[in-house]
């Protein structure tokens, strides 16, 4: 697939899940095949003010490449002037986002809100493909709610503004992220643009990324949720779609691995303070499905150091390894 003139190789993008996709999940998604990676979304406003929270969400690593950054907001001047500031940070593309349906950003005219303004939204994508020099992308969803699913209509406005490329989550706003992904309303952007379509959705595994393929027509695909404690979904993706080949999930021991190794980068890029109170949500994720997850909940809420990290981890698989043989 090729967004714009840059070149991207894969099956599958790690989502800009805002407060998760940090450097830390976006490095460890690429290692195991994520084909590319946004940064969390970043306010426009906020950027254009020169706010150091703001701008620490645009920073990239080389480990990441290729990646974008994503901005949020609902004024074409101030989009375009945080765009341009954003260059700074050497993204391979922009995204803008179209498709966050959190109170906070959509009730103030950003994300979602804007499919219910896409005059606007045009205008917006107009200005930040005039304002930089890498490509520009949108991330939207198929509508506001089911009395309005535009996205057809609101892709093929902004692909004529000058857009290289869209991604669709197969859900309203309203929707947020319950049941069900809407395929067939993908499949309509597919057919409404001839830029890229990124299928978004449920993509947890090797067979649902095939039917978002099949079903949608869709280019390529977006995990989101699907790689919260699980970043190897990247590498199964691809043994399925290349191969038909289904990968086991790693063995208990290896998942362990795995989270210790995430908090521990998390820990080195943002401090043991702050990361280890982000890795609180990480390793309920990793934990997720173990046989007697729930015995270690409060203690997954309660980390404040790797060491206690090491030693729930220790007991995960000490508690797994008493099941085995008490059969």
């Amino acid at each position: 697939m090729k967004i714009g003139d840059l070149e991207i190789h894969g099956h599958a993008a790690l989502a800009p899940m805002a407060g998760v996709a940090d450097r830390a999940l976006r490095e460890l998604c690429v290692s195991y095949g994520a084909a590319y990676v946004i940064g969390e979304m970043a306010s426009s406003k906020g950027i254009s003010m020169h706010d150091r929270k703001s701008a620490a969400l645009l920073s990239i690593s080389q480990a990441e490449r290729p990646a974008g950054v994503q901005l949020f907001g609902d004024d074409p001047l101030t989009m375009a002037k945080a765009a341009e500031m954003a260059m700074a940070y050497a993204p391979d593309f922009l995204d803008i986002n179209m498709g966050c349906p959190a109170p906070k950003v959509a009730g103030n005219g950003g994300g979602s809100a804007l499919m219910k303004k896409p005059q606007l939204a045009a205008e917006i994508v107009r200005a930040c493909v005039r304002a930089v020099p890498v490509p520009v992308t949108v991330k939207m969803r198929i509508g506001w709610d089911d009395t309005a699913l535009n996205a057809p209509e609101l892709a093929k406005m902004c692909a004529d503004a000058g857009a290289a490329a869209i991604t669709v989550h197969g859900r309203t706003r309203v929707q947020m992220y319950a049941p069900p992904v809407r395929l067939d309303e993908i499949r309509k952007v597919k057919q409404a643009v001839d830029i890229p379509v990124i299928g978004n959705g449920d993509v947890t595994d090797g067979e649902s990324a095939k039917r978002m393929l099949d079903e949608t027509g869709c280019d390529f695909l977006m995990v989101g949720r699907g790689a919260l404690g699980r970043p190897w979904v990247f590498s199964r993706i691809a043994a399925y779609l290349e191969r038909g080949e289904v990968l086991p999930e790693p063995p208990l021991d290896e998942r362990m691995r795995v989270m210790l190794a995430h908090i521990r980068t998390l820990c080195a890029y943002k401090g043991d303070y702050i990361g280890m109170r982000e890795a609180r949500k990480h390793a309920a994720w990793y934990i997720r499905g173990i046989r007697g997850a729930a015995s270690f909940r409060n203690r997954v809420g309660a980390l404040s150091s790797v060491a206690e990290l090491e030693a729930l981890a220790s007991d995960v698989l000490r508690m797994a390894e008493n099941r085995t043989n008490d059969y």
